[in-house]
């Protein structure tokens, strides 16, 4: 995983830690937005694996979300989301 990974026309990043609460229950609305929206990719970043990245990013606290298109920080949201803020989120609501 790499910044240039993130660089893709829309994408949506989902910083987690598997021992997080908070990110199991995203996770869960992010596999419905997934099923529903296929013109946004979905780009999981585990902040234990990539400290160097979350760093980059100025993550503080989990589980935080980006959305991005074309490499630029659009809007983001920290804490549990609903599906329809994610669509929100994203502007596919």
């Amino acid at each position: 995983m790499t910044t240039q990974d993130l660089q893709g026309k829309k994408v949506l990043v989902d910083f987690f830690a598997t021992w997080c609460g908070p990110c199991k229950m995203v996770a869960k609305q992010l596999e419905k937005y997934q099923e529903e929206i296929d013109d946004v990719e979905v780009i999981k970043i585990n902040v234990d694996q990539y400290p160097e990245i979350s760093q980059e990013y100025g993550i503080r606290s989990i589980p935080t979300l980006f959305y991005m298109e074309g490499g630029e920080i659009i809007d983001r949201r920290t804490g549990n989301i609903s599906l329809e803020d994610l669509k929100l989120l994203t502007k596919k609501a």
